[in-house]
């Protein structure tokens, strides 16, 4: 496609779950519903479109082993692309990806900094590691850095302990949160157990990543606060393997995962069913691979989340809730095709017939 060229959509486009249009036009890279007059040029693709996808939970530019190399990144960000991403809320890392931002053919990212961990808590080689005194300073610096996002990890295995436990005490993420929030940025937690979540989302937190602690005790807390949660069932998915490698060294800690686990798509449910905001995340770039973000719709659904309310979680309301558009008048042309709609059965969207990014067909 040239500069010049109008790209149409025909078919079905879901503007949203009850505002489906005939069509829409590409002109000059955005969005028009508004036939373009003495058009000559037109390339036109049919099927069903939605938003681009939204990726709420992603590491681009991280593996297990901590930072890789841009052209690795670049392959992550394609598969992302592929799979129909087009937006990533990356959830810490410790590369610098604004590179990204200058590629008109890769997702658009919003970045939540790197990783703010206890020390000797977390994945060596991902997070500043740090004591309490000094989170504020370090949530400030992260919240400057970021996109409007700052990544803390609220629980982690304790060595002494044998189990998970919460990372900080409350008056400190307290204290964090409250400069984070007068800096402009909102704060979010990866928190696998129970302890840690009263405290966090009394503190004030915005989201907390994968809350497989949630429990019937915390559940209204969250609904009440409207804190929402990205559960990560692609990734809740390894805790029984996880489970098995620390079992000799870590048994408590190895039975509290199976538990979490065994228990995963009740919780999402209860969460749902409570009212509780939930959007897709895959965390893909740590040990999973890129590109999981129909598998997590999918995941969703089995939970006992409507076709439709897992397909807002990563289009309509997901994009919402970022601040960024969806197929609005003037909007980015940031959007996916599909051959059949995605409101009778998810399943389609591991299969886009055509991917548009900033207007251009790029898959």
């Amino acid at each position: 496609m040239s500069d010049r060229t109008v790209l149409h959509v025909s078919g079905r486009v879901l503007v949203g779950p009850d505002d489906v249009r005939d069509e829409l036009w590409v002109v000059g890279g955005r969005i028009t519903y508004e036939r373009p007059a003495g058009v000559r040029d037109t390339v036109t693709v049919r099927g069903w479109a939605l938003p681009g996808l939204v990726d709420a939970h992603c590491h681009v530019g991280l593996d297990a082993h901590g930072p890789v190399p841009a052209a690795t990144a670049e392959k992550q960000a394609l598969t992302d692309r592929a799979a129909g991403a087009l937006l990533i809320r990356d959830a810490g890392s410790p590369s610098d990806t604004r590179w990204i931002d200058d590629r008109e053919d890769l997702p658009r990212i919003i970045r939540a900094g790197r990783h703010i961990a206890r020390t000797r808590r977390y994945i060596r080689n991902y997070a500043h590691e740090i004591e309490p005194a000094d989170l504020v300073a370090y949530v400030a610096q992260e919240a400057r850095r970021g996109d409007g996002w700052v990544k803390l990890v609220g629980d982690w295995i304790d060595r002494d302990a044998g189990d998970l436990t919460a990372c900080w005490p409350r008056d400190a993420v307290q204290a964090a949160i409250a400069e984070a929030h007068r800096l402009g940025a909102r704060v979010t937690a990866h928190c696998f157990a129970e302890d840690a979540l009263r405290d966090l989302v009394e503190a004030g937190i915005d989201c907390v990543e994968h809350a497989t602690g949630l429990t019937e005790g915390t559940v209204p807390l969250f609904a009440e606060r409207g804190v929402a949660i990205v559960p990560t069932l692609v990734n809740i998915a390894t805790f029984p393997r996880l489970a098995d490698g620390g079992e000799s060294k870590f048994p408590r800690w190895s039975a509290h995962m199976r538990r979490l686990h065994a228990r995963r798509y009740d919780t999402v449910r209860a969460a749902y069913d409570a009212g509780v905001p939930v959007f897709v995340g895959t965390d893909a770039g740590g040990s999973l691979p890129h590109g999981l973000v129909a598998d997590e719709v999918a995941e969703l659904v089995t939970a006992g989340i409507p076709p439709v309310e897992a397909l807002s979680a990563t289009t309509w309301g997901a994009r919402r809730w970022l601040g960024r558009p969806g197929l609005t008048e003037g909007a980015p042309a940031d959007l996916v095709v599909y051959e059949t709609d995605p409101r009778a059965d998810v399943r389609v969207l591991t299969a886009p017939r055509r991917v548009v990014l900033r207007g251009r067909i790029v898959g």
